[in-house]
Formats: C-alpha cells, structure tokens, sequence
C-alpha cells in the first residue's frame, strides 16, 4: 500500500491544543498519494504552517507528523495542487480542492497528517 498524506478540515480551531493525536476519522480526512508532496516541496516551503500546535510556527508541511494549516496559507496551498496536471484527471486531487475552497469559504484550518 502507498504512503498516504491526509487533510482533513478543523471545525473549531483552538490555539492551546496540541493536535498531535492521531484522528483523521474525526477530521473527515481525505487521503493523497504522499509522493506528490515531494513535487510541490519547492512551492510548500514558502507556505507558513504550524507544526502540532499554534505555537509551532514552521513552512510546508510536516511530512511525518501532524500539519496545521491557517486559512491565510489555504489559497496559495490550493494554487499549488490546482496548477499540478494531475489534478485534472486524479480524483483524489480533485477531492483535495474542493476540501481546500470549503475551507477557504468558511475561514477555518486545515489538518495534514504525514505518512
């Protein structure tokens, strides 16, 4: 089985919690082949991110922890996956933009868990 990277939207952020636990059920999370990160790195590395917590401030993505991903990163991560070839015909691309413009729309944080 491929190693997966999944993104899941974070209903209520709160600033003092540490999300490192394990929960992509509770997230609704959708799953992405993890070895399409490594073509968007270059891009993913001018995004700001914060790493488990909020007051983890990091870039990119944490490939092998938990990521949390601000509303004001949400536009410019979307930019990547929409300009990747295979978002036109990959399904699972697909399904992570529209998961990125509900939260774009609704101003919330996305949650990346890594392989």
């Amino acid at each position: 089985m491929p190693c997966v990277a999944q993104f899941g939207i974070i209903d209520e952020f709160k600033k003092d919690k540490d999300y490192s636990n394990y929960e992509p059920e509770k997230y609704h999370c959708i799953a992405i082949d993890d070895d399409i990160l490594n073509d968007w790195w270059r891009q993913l590395i001018l995004i700001k991110t914060y790493f488990h917590c909020y007051n983890r401030q990091e870039f990119a993505l944490a490939r092998w922890g938990v990521t949390l991903i601000p509303p004001e990163s949400l536009e410019s991560f979307y930019n990547i996956v929409a300009t990747d070839q295979r978002s036109k015909s990959s399904k699972e691309l697909t399904d992570l933009m529209i998961l990125l413009r509900k939260t774009i729309s609704e101003n919330k944080y996305v949650i990346h868990y890594g392989v």
